[in-house]
């Protein structure tokens, strides 16, 4: 199998830690969260995929010189300008040459779903495109997918409002196309997949989905990015996984609960960290409180200092001793 991995976008809802680094290169646990995708497709029998660029490219390019990531090749395409999903799933595949059926998948989204499972279904159905679906609380965010008996969609309604979806299941963020649909694509202008190529291929009744109760995670937000982490060390998603990474300094009357402390990483004395992710070389003086927070990498917190509310702290920067920071992000926009 072969897939087109999602990862131009610029990453706004991530904003301070992207604002440095692509969101898929943002380390999970101890290594990059595009290692993460890569590798859940590998264990599925994927063996290359093509990684649709846009924003600071260079990043994976020279994180996999060797053009492998997890065991599976890797092939570029830089996007000339945002093209939106279908756009960019469109040059990508044209750019790879890909002349059969291929996978897409949403580079922010870790999940173990079984795509080869996926891709049977795609086939059995004889469908020209098949969504994973997932199922979640809320899915006004989302875009939500109502299918019948054969798992053929109904319709694709595009973040309903609040209360007004007509199911739960929502779009995963994972494809198996047919390249037909690259016909339905105009080039060179920027072209919803969701907004409108789905719509036009239920029109024509070529589109199916199915549902998955796979674990599943946008970590495309601060709260999302540090549950996906917490999900892995608390063992949600098989072995637990080691939270503090063994190149740290952690005062011995520090106290770090149900966090992720990576390498490099300096906790003064009588500091908490709970509930938070702290990126590789982020320092804590003496007495600070993390709760609930991310602080990015090489950032560094002064003494006394209490951080809340899923605060996020960018890439170097330096918080004030004694400073009181509730759901708050820097470098703050505008």
């Amino acid at each position: 199998m072969k897939a087109v991995v999602l990862v131009g976008g610029f990453g706004t809802r991530l904003r301070p830690l992207t604002l440095t680094t692509p969101k898929q290169m943002l380390p999970v646990v101890d290594r990059p969260m595009i290692e993460r995708v890569v590798g859940s497709l590998a264990r599925h029998g994927v063996t290359d995929a093509v990684l649709s660029l846009g924003y600071r490219p260079d990043a994976f390019m020279d994180a996999y010189p060797d053009g492998t990531c997890a065991g599976v090749a890797l092939h570029y395409a830089v996007e000339p300008e945002p093209l939106d999903t279908a756009g960019a799933v469109r040059y990508a595949a044209v750019h790879a040459d890909l002349d059969e059926t291929f996978l897409v998948v949403n580079g922010d989204v870790l999940t173990d779903l079984d795509v080869a499972a996926l891709w049977a279904f795609h086939r059995d159905r004889g469908a020209e495109g098949t969504i994973a679906l997932t199922r979640v609380d809320d899915p006004s965010r989302y875009g939500v997918v109502p299918v019948d008996d054969t798992g053929r969609v109904l319709e694709f309604v595009e973040k309903p409002s609040p209360g007004a979806a007509p199911t739960h299941w929502i779009n995963a963020g994972t494809y198996v196309l047919e390249p037909k649909v690259l016909e339905r694509i105009d080039a060179g202008r920027r072209v919803s997949i969701e907004r409108e190529i789905f719509p036009a291929m239920v029109a024509d009744g070529t589109l199916y989905a199915q549902q998955s109760d796979a674990y599943w995670v946008d970590a495309g937000t601060p709260g999302t990015y540090a549950e996906a982490q917490l999900d892995l060390v608390d063992g949600h998603r098989g072995l637990s996984e080691r939270a503090v990474h063994a190149d740290t300094d952690i005062a011995d009357t520090a106290v770090v609960d149900h966090s992720v402390v990576m390498a490099g990483c300096r906790i003064g004395e009588y500091s908490v960290v709970r509930d938070s992710i702290l990126l590789p070389g982020a320092r804590l003086d003496p007495r600070v409180l993390v709760d609930g927070s991310v602080i990015g990498p090489d950032a560094r917190i002064g003494e006394g200092a209490v951080l809340s509310g899923m605060t996020v702290v960018g890439a170097g920067l330096h918080v004030r001793a004694g400073a009181h920071l509730d759901g708050v992000r820097l470098p703050e926009e505008g």
